[in-house]
């Protein structure tokens, strides 16, 4: 898939408010300092579309993205991160499980996990109650050009089997780096290969 455009459509922080289109949705979320709207603008091939910071945490809101007019890509707030305040914390864990819970365009959700860091408990509960909720979801190691590919193997199994353990199978996984565009070309044809199937389906 070649991403020919791609426009901010809003914030907001109400599920009720998000766009009423019928267009595909695909939700970007991980721990807060993954990387993630470093991917986004890889993956779209723009420098500023999601605002990147040195502060963990910035992302707060539902935000939309409108990519080649016909699918939407999905910015959600980071979570588990320590100096958000515990109320503050309440209010997004509450609109992110009520994106997943009534959000009936979401296609499937990329969960973004730092590759170098062994498997941290907070990113295999939110992927467990992901699981117990029926949201489809595939796994984006982050981060990958600060490995060996040793490591990255290495790293990648620690995860196959602590969910092996509880998941009859691996969920689906991207290898991916900002900085080199790693894995770039992989996400996009699946997201282009969900948005054909569902294209066929009607």
């Amino acid at each position: 898939m070649k991403i020919k455009s791609a426009e901010f459509v809003m914030s907001n922080s109400d599920v009720a408010k998000c766009p009423k289109s019928r267009l595909p949705e695909y939700a970007f979320i991980g721990r807060s300092n993954v990387g993630k709207s470093s991917l986004i603008n890889m993956l779209t091939s723009r420098k500023s579309l999601a605002k990147t910071s040195g502060r963990p945490g910035k992302t707060q809101l539902i935000n939309h993205f409108l990519i080649n007019k016909n699918w939407h890509l999905v910015d959600l707030p980071g979570y588990g991160y320590a100096r958000v305040s515990k109320s503050s914390k309440k209010v997004f864990q509450k609109f992110i499980t009520q994106y997943f819970g009534l959000r009936e365009q979401l296609v499937t959700a990329f969960i973004l996990v730092d590759i170098r860091h062994t498997p941290q408990p907070i990113d295999l509960e939110f992927m467990q109650w992901m699981g117990e909720n029926g949201v489809p979801f595939s796994i984006i190691f982050t981060k990958a050009d600060k490995l060996k590919p040793k490591a990255i193997e290495n790293h990648v199994e620690a995860y196959k089997k602590i969910l092996l353990e509880s998941w009859e199978d691996m969920p689906n996984y991207f290898i991916t780096s900002s900085s080199n565009e790693t894995g770039k070309e992989d996400v996009l044809a699946y997201i282009d290969s969900l948005n054909n199937n569902m294209e066929l389906d009607n």
